[in-house]
């Protein structure tokens, strides 16, 4: 090892505060002090120092930022402090509410009584990805996402690439009693901290950034970010904290423990520690403000309601908590929620845009389904152009018409839909939408049930309806034929190649040849694939079959209580009803379904080309070893941002939860991507809690 001299240790110290000062006050500031040459330079002077010296590398060294090797995966740790969720409000009058609350429930006798004396901090929530930091000694030492508050993965490698996140605090407080509890000097310089610091923050994507990326990832032919906070989230869970650097995240501190201090020791309210926090050489959001009353929160809300859309970064509300430490100390925390803060939400966001057509697709179960498509318009940070409009009775409920001027709204922040139409800017001409009364694909007559909303095709020829049911059987999570794309099922209906999913089995590459952009080598690839197709188990199959309220989790559920297909058409309604997770209308779909004597023979002849209807003993891999979420029942609807439903499903599976496919009371967490439709609006009628994948992810934890 290469013997260090006093001056060059002196040199290395030297420059490490001269670069995490430059970044303070680039980062935090906003104020630069030190051109970009210079810092470049400085930055490779250190970097050759550290390179000849290794010895004295430092894991708080401007240079340690990102790692070099991508993490294999992310471990679950406990947080030393429980992050609680905050309570949410949805107006003034229930922000009053939440007041009153609290203040009924402060203990007889407290100090505080009269309502002017109760002092409000008032903070943008952004909408990003909390984090829990841990320093030891000034030194960062753990990053780690919420999780399900109790516990998060640990992704300390990707926080330290966030520039805004200091790499070791800065001992230079303006808090006399706190920096020399803190150890510095008399001086007040050169001291490092001493102890553990426990700080919460948001991670999250500035809105430029955000364009930028979906920019490039546009040009390079990958999916887009539906938004900022997905973004953000889908970032911090990279295993690569190079491409966690590009991305360029920021941070907003909010909430800072000192454990072991004494009061006495501390700043005793939120906004001093808001300000200790700064002063330590973290970013804190500029837009807080110290409320003397509910009424000036009131007006700081609404104030924001419009100007936050200014900002360089989205929130969605504003988090108002009680000043006073004794206070919060006083009225403590309910099993879900600090009583001493909440969240006073801003209504989901709104925008006009003009109705240009009404579309009706027909779906594999003959189900006819409206869609509005509209002139594009930016909502929460996404383009909308088309929102579903579901069915009949919704369409008269609005009374929507094409060339109307609507306003549509993200339901649950998520899903676009028809909020209402402003008939006062309809144009003379229009006519009333009526659903069509022939199939608008093959032209029969459609049906309505009384006791359903639906329109149906019920035309079992129905090119729709085939095409529909034989992508359904070719796709991922059923039968999984690669190369049997939406085109190439087009044209074997279109010529008379495939009647049925049956038909598949019956190709030949000679038959595949007629198709356009067809070759051999593509024909037998193809070929190939249907026969492997033959090996999935029986559970893919019965998903496959498309029977009407099926998922792929409910076949699951079913062919496990039935091993054969065999067994599955002798068994009784109360049968398939008597399984967990398995309500009357799935389980009379199922058994009229095995009673249709087309459906008998198709069955027949997949069998005859040996598809496989009886199942085999489940792998030891498919066995949940994680009871995390043992005891709650999952849905999981719509186009996740980043995960497969299949993949979200597996991973509830895998942490001990249930999943099925239909929305009931028993239903404890609705997961919602795009375009959720039906089971989005049971599931709000019911009050069945709402996650977004990002949510999901968090409360998985070890993901």
């Amino acid at each position: 090892m290469v013997s260090v001299k006093p001056e060059v240790q002196q040199r290395i110290e030297e420059l490490r505060q001269l670069l995490q000062q430059a970044s303070y006050d680039y980062y935090i500031l906003d104020a630069p002090t030190m051109e970009d040459a210079v810092y470049d330079q400085l930055y490779r002077e250190l970097q050759d120092l550290e390179a000849e010296y290794p010895q004295l590398i430092s894991p708080d060294s401007p240079t340690q930022r990102v790692g070099e090797k991508p993490a294999t995966q992310f471990n679950s740790v406990k947080h030393n402090i429980a992050l609680y969720s905050l309570e949410n409000a949805f107006n003034i009058d229930e922000l009053k509410t939440w007041e009153q609350r609290w203040r009924r429930q402060l203990s007889s006798g407290d100090e505080v009584e009269s309502p002017n004396k109760a002092e409000y901090v008032c903070e943008l929530k952004i909408d990003g990805s909390a984090l829990a930091l841990t320093y030891e000694n000034g030194v960062l030492v753990r990053g780690v996402t919420r999780g399900d508050g109790v516990a998060g993965e640990d992704i300390t490698q990707n926080v330290r690439t966030i520039r805004s996140i200091p790499l070791r605090l800065n001992v230079e407080t303006r808090h006399v009693e706190t920096r020399q509890r803190l150890n510095a000097d008399a001086a007040g310089s050169g001291a490092s901290l001493q102890g553990r610091i426990e700080i919460r923050g948001e991670a999250f994507l500035p809105l430029d950034v955000f364009n930028q990326i979906n920019q490039e990832r546009e040009k390079a032919g990958e999916s887009l970010f539906a938004n900022p906070r997905n973004a953000a989230a889908g970032t911090l869970r990279q295993l690569d904290p190079k491409v966690v650097d590009r991305r360029r995240l920021d941070f907003f501190a909010y909430t800072l423990h000192l454990p072991g201090m004494d009061d006495a020791e501390t700043p005793n309210t939120q906004w001093e520690r808001l300000q200790l926090l700064h002063h330590m050489g973290l970013k804190v959001n500029p837009n807080k403000k110290l409320c003397q009353s509910i009424e000036e929160v009131a007006q700081y809300y609404e104030y924001w309601d419009t100007e936050r859309l200014n900002l360089p970064y989205m929130t969605d509300g504003v988090v108002v908590k009680l000043n006073s430490f004794a206070l919060q100390e006083n009225l403590g925390f309910t099993q879900k929620f600090p009583r001493w803060a909440v969240a006073l939400k801003y209504a989901a966001e709104e925008a006009p845009t003009r109705v240009e057509n009404i579309l009706v697709n027909v779906g594999r179960t003959g189900a006819l389904t409206p869609l509005a498509q509209m002139r594009p318009v930016q909502l929460a940070g996404t383009t909308v152009s088309r929102a579903t409009l579901h069915n009949a009775d919704r369409i008269a409920q609005l009374d929507i018409r094409i060339g109307d001027t609507v306003v549509i709204r993200k339901a649950g922040e998520i899903i676009p839909e028809v909020l209402r139409v402003l008939k006062e800017l309809r144009p003379k001409d229009t006519t009333p939408f009526i659903m069509p009364s022939d199939c608008p694909v093959c032209g029969q007559p459609v049906v309505r049930q009384k006791e359903e909303a639906v329109t149906r095709c019920v035309n079992t020829s129905c090119p729709a309806i085939l095409k529909g049911s034989i992508e359904h059987w070719v796709s991922r999570n059923a039968l999984d034929i690669r190369g049997m794309g939406e085109k190439v099922v087009e044209q074997l209906v279109d010529k008379g190649l495939v009647t049925s999913v049956a038909d598949l089995y019956d190709l030949t590459p000679e038959k595949l040849l007629e198709l356009e952009r067809m070759g051999e080598k593509s024909a037998q690839k193809l070929i190939d694939a249907i026969a492997k197709s033959k090996n999935q188990p029986w559970a893919r199959v019965l998903y496959g079959l498309g029977i009407r309220h099926v998922g792929s989790v409910i076949a699951e559920t079913v062919t496990k209580k039935f091993a054969s297909v065999e067994q599955l058409m002798q068994a009784k309604v109360t049968d398939i009803e008597g399984i967990y997770g398995i309500g009357i209308e799935i389980a009379e779909s199922v058994h009229q379904w095995f009673q249709v004597s087309a459906n008998q023979i198709l069955i027949e002849r997949l069998q005859a080309s040996e598809l496989q209807f009886v199942a085999t003993t489940p792998c030891k891999e498919d066995v949940n070893t994680n009871q995390k979420l043992a005891g709650k029942t999952f849905v999981v609807t719509g186009t996740l941002p980043t995960l497969k439903r299949n993949d979200a499903k597996a991973l509830i599976k895998k942490h001990g939860g249930k999943v099925t496919d239909s929305v009931s009371k028993k239903t404890d967490y609705l997961v919602v991507g795009e375009d959720a439709g039906s089971k989005l609006k049971k599931a709000q009628s019911l009050g069945v809690v709402q996650l977004s994948e990002e949510q999901l992810l968090e409360l998985l934890g070890d993901g």
